[in-house]
């Protein structure tokens, strides 16, 4: 009998030479880990194997593994927030965890159990818990990691498999607040399609995207928003969910955002924006999963019935819109509250609350025990 994945069995080596901590000005998106790192080996025969906690290090991997020839890579981005009782936080983890099984799933990687890797990650935090900042806006991002680590050129299901954990403190995405970006709708270049990948959370999925960003830039463009088929129905925009606010002639007010048609990733953070307005919002705004286009956001900005736009994804949390080109044109989009919309402020506030502790909310926060 093959065995099951055990948090129970972990194995804690502490490093000797701890590294010297960045004050929080000096924090740089996934530059910088933390002293230790958590790995779990999987083979066929045998399942699961010993988790261990040590020090960061390199992995050891012989070239002709398959996760570099074949794509057998799949991760997952999470945040852990330290709260003003210094218990140390993760948002709705467990939402990540089950994506992760999905992405497993999809590309022939083992499964595992969902609360027993919650619990090494726990256990990884609380080993790491110094490099967790203190603020507003700060924490310990938190990449979990798959790959198939077979050594072997045939194309087939791996028989070796390596999850691993590394920890990176950052600051807020924004240095100083919001910034709203201008984007380029893209058509010429597709980051998903039916029957394909977009909705697991695969590495390969995000390297084919980096050359549409660039061309976009060149057009001074930060982001590509992606459009899909003749009609150009929206997607994503860049690597984060969209969401877009609108007004109808009666007054009333719609939120709207792709629906999970097997192309759009299953965000945490979609997800809880979703749930949040529902539940917050007034009786005048409906909140939609649905097919829209790019047109349908041509002609309500030019009637004016454009409120405003923002990405939604785990690193920003919520980015404002503030112009899309589209057909040798800039889109306006509203930003009323200065860098951004107001409901996009007030979504970024009430995740933020929840994040932090401040707020407790169904069981999306996770104290690391």
């Amino acid at each position: 009998m093959v065995a099951a994945l055990d948090a129970s069995k972990v194995q804690i080596t502490k490093t000797t030479t701890p590294k010297e901590k960045l004050p929080n000005d000096q924090l740089v998106f996934g530059k910088t880990f933390t002293d230790h790192m958590l790995e779990i080996e999987w083979t066929a025969e045998a399942g699961w194997g010993t988790p261990k906690i040590s020090p960061y290090h390199n992995l050891s991997l012989d070239p002709s593994t398959c996760v570099f020839h074949y794509a057998f890579e799949l991760f997952e981005g999470m945040k852990a927030y330290r709260d003003k009782d210094n218990n140390i936080r993760t948002f709705r983890p467990i939402k990540n965890m089950e994506r992760m099984n999905k992405s497993a799933e999809r590309i022939a990687l083992p499964t595992f159990d969902e609360e027993e890797l919650l619990k090494l990650i726990d256990q990884l935090i609380l080993t790491d818990e110094s490099f967790v900042p203190q603020g507003a806006g700060y924490s310990l991002y938190l990449r979990p990691t798959m790959i198939g680590t077979t050594a072997s050129l045939g194309v087939g299901t791996p028989d070796k498999a390596l999850i691993y954990v590394i920890a990176s403190p950052v600051g807020p995405y924004y240095g100083t607040g919001f910034k709203p970006v201008a984007l380029e709708a893209t058509d010429y270049a597709v980051r998903a399609w039916p029957g394909g990948v977009g909705n697991r959370k695969l590495g390969a999925n995000y390297a084919p995207c980096i050359l549409p960003q660039l061309e976009a830039a060149k057009r001074g463009y930060q982001q590509n928003l992606w459009l899909f088929g003749e009609e150009g129905y929206i997607t994503e925009v860049g690597t984060m969910n969209v969401f877009f606010a609108f007004k109808n002639a009666d007054g009333t007010k719609e939120l709207v955002t792709a629906p999970l048609d097997g192309t759009i990733l299953e965000g945490v953070t979609r997800d809880s924006i979703i749930q949040l307005c529902q539940e917050k919002l007034s009786s005048e705004w409906t909140v939609n999963e649905r097919k829209f286009t790019m047109a349908e956001v041509k002609e309500r900005a030019d009637k004016g019935e454009l409120i405003e736009a923002f990405g939604a994804g785990t690193a920003a949390v919520v980015s404002p819109i503030k112009i899309i080109g589209w057909k040798g044109e800039d889109i306006e989009v509203p930003l009323a509250a200065g860098d951004s919309g107001e409901l996009t402020k007030s979504v970024a506030e009430w995740i933020r609350a929840i994040q932090y502790g401040e707020v407790e909310y169904k069981d999306w926060s996770r104290v690391a025990k």
